[in-house]
């Protein structure tokens, strides 16, 4: 009972913390999946983990309404800002927010929960539709990737505490990777690359006036 304790509290700041700064922040269902398998994934620690990751990822988008919250006086001259505001009172609106919340990868939700912290979007219902798409969410997700990573510790023969170890560090140093690249310097290349590679391109400083 004590190893699904500690997992849980630690999986709780880790979906806390992937998900309170805006726009930025790792997968936290690996990682709870992760320390899953640690654990072993019985019906029990599967639910603990779905749900304590479930809450974590909520409480952090509250923190991102309270934070938007205290610069409204700047955000709401934003017109997006405004019109998620207009919405906010709409049936609409909060499908919309299951929706973005339940999507991977694209932080959608962070810039509702940012526009409806600034027009004082009723939190509590936001933070109820919220935490039932992240449930639906961690559930999906974790059960997917637990079930990749039996088959990853099948095929490389390695333990559970093994492969925990092993995909942590790769993870890890696949996000320092990240966020150490210029990704702005990579895009500018390749564009760059693109307009010279074009048929009858003409280089800015040629194609001057006479």
């Amino acid at each position: 009972m004590y190893p699904l304790i500690w997992v849980s509290l630690f999986v709780l700041v880790v979906s806390f913390l992937s998900n309170v700064s805006p726009f930025v922040g790792a997968s936290y269902t690996i990682l709870a999946a992760l320390q899953l398998t640690l654990i072993g994934p019985t019906p029990l620690n599967f639910g603990v983990i779905v749900i304590v990751s479930a809450i974590g990822a909520t409480l952090a988008k509250v923190v991102i309404y309270l934070g938007a919250f205290g610069f409204r006086d700047q955000l709401v001259k934003n017109k997006n800002v405004r019109l998620i505001g207009r919405y906010s009172s709409r049936e609409s609106f909060y499908l919309v927010l299951f929706v973005a919340s339940l999507l991977p990868v694209f932080p959608f939700d962070d810039f509702i929960y940012i526009g409806a912290g600034a027009t004082l979007a009723p939190l509590g219902l936001m933070s109820m539709v919220t935490l039932g798409s992240k449930l639906i969410k961690s559930t999906a997700e974790i059960a997917l990737e637990v079930t990749i990573l039996r088959e990853l510790s099948t095929i490389l023969d390695l333990h559970r505490i093994d492969l925990t170890l092993v995909l942590t560090a790769v993870f890890i140093v696949i996000g320092i990777v990240v966020y150490k690249v210029d990704w702005e310097a990579f895009v500018a290349r390749i564009r760059g690359r693109r307009i010279g590679s074009g048929s009858g391109a003409v280089p800015p400083e040629v194609a001057k006036p006479l």
